[in-house]
């Protein structure tokens, strides 16, 4: 099939986390399946741009990206460029997979697909979260999907979502949906074996990584860490929203700055390292439709905890790959302590983990899956008429 991924970035701008990585690597995937596959999407990577060249198509790892400069109304990822291709060549391709909402290039994009009678999937990528909307631009968003996004949801042939937290936040916000298809993010398999070198701390390590955000919950993982006896916390990402002093401060009431240990953003091998050489990982988000990085950690056979808000929390438990607790500080710390004082305990739930990732979230069998939803958009046998 020939298929058209539009979302707001891409690769190299690696500053919006997960979904940025996962997007391409289901393209990639995708791909390799036989798939004629293209994306459109902007050169933004945060207040700058990437280093891309603008308006025709470049090969990355196999997928045909067209990067285009935005005009006025750049916060929205406007495009006139863009919203031109979208014009001309949405008809040419049999799906449109739409990535994000309240942005400007899926609302172009459903809009193109509707006029050319082109069939098309949205994918929230853990936007539409009833708690994330309430306390960000609460009447800007509402007042987009009410505009936007409900027509938009409402005609889209499916909604895809990662997990089924997320399922269930969507449905809290009761939008319309034909349908509902659950398929997970995965895990490129040359990540499998990266993990190296075993565990060579000084003392026991806890790691966070990821962007930090009020939303991951690091207010309450400090907070935890108060109640761990030994140990030191990393928090790993970028802090593109400035939040970084406010922890700093939170650290430093609880008398525990020389615990915590704050490290810019890592990638590729420094990155697996680190992850390899933690003791145990955790995440504490208040809201995560996924948490790509939860299944980096279990593919390094590291001990996971998370919060029952982290889409992957039913893989982890299910797996026994890690303990699902409440986020709250004294639950939080004793599970973190428990895992730290047991090594051989650590050992069992890393090595679920390891087994988990590799026979469950494989990129090959979620392309495949993502496929079986693309020809049922195209046959319309998208589950009936839209909600009201």
């Amino acid at each position: 099939m020939k298929l058209l991924h539009v979302v707001p970035s891409y690769l190299p701008a690696t500053r919006y986390g997960g979904p940025i990585y996962s997007v391409h690597a289901l393209c990639a995937a995708l791909v390799r399946l036989g798939h004629a596959v293209e994306v459109f999407t902007t050169n933004v990577d945060g207040p700058g741009v990437s280093p891309v060249p603008v308006g025709a198509p470049v090969d990355v790892d196999g997928v045909k990206v067209t990067y285009f400069a935005t005009g006025l109304g750049r916060r929205l990822y406007r495009s006139p460029a863009m919203g031109r291709a979208l014009a001309e060549r949405a008809k040419s391709f049999d799906v449109l997979h739409l990535h994000s909402v309240f942005l400007w290039p899926t609302t172009a994009a459903a809009r193109a697909a509707r006029r050319s009678a082109v069939p098309y999937l949205m994918s929230p990528r853990g936007m539409l979260v009833s708690d994330l909307i309430r306390r960000k631009s609460s009447v800007l968003k509402t007042g987009w999907i009410t505009l936007f996004d409900r027509r938009n949801l409402a005609n889209a042939a499916a909604v895809h979502v990662t997990s089924e937290v997320e399922a269930d936040e969507f449905r809290r916000l009761q939008l319309p949906s034909r349908e509902i298809v659950v398929i997970p993010n995965g895990l490129d398999a040359p990540s499998l074996t990266t993990s190296e070198g075993g565990k060579a701390n000084a003392e026991p390590t806890v790691l966070c990584l990821g962007r930090i955000s009020w939303k991951k919950g690091l207010d309450r993982l400090i907070a935890a860490m108060a109640r761990v006896e030994r140990g030191r916390l990393i928090i790993a990402g970028n802090d593109e929203e400035g939040y970084r002093p406010r922890l700093e401060a939170h650290a430093n009431k609880l008398g525990l700055s020389h615990r915590i240990e704050f490290r810019g953003p890592v990638h590729g091998d420094e990155k697996w390292r680190l992850l390899a050489t933690a003791d145990v990982f955790a995440l504490a988000s208040y809201s995560e439709n996924f948490g790509n990085v939860v299944l980096e950690a279990m593919t390094c056979g590291v001990p996971v905890v998370v919060t029952p808000e982290v889409g992957l929390a039913p893989a982890v438990r299910a797996a026994e790959a890690g303990i699902v607790v409440e986020g709250d500080a004294v639950p939080l710390g004793s599970a973190i302590a428990g895992l730290l004082d047991d090594p051989r305990e650590r050992r069992r739930l890393g090595e679920n983990g390891r087994k988990c990732v590799a026979e469950q979230f494989s990129w090959p069998a979620i392309a495949r899956a993502m496929s079986e939803v693309y020809a049922r958009a195209v046959v319309g046998r998208c589950a009936g008429p839209a909600s009201p």
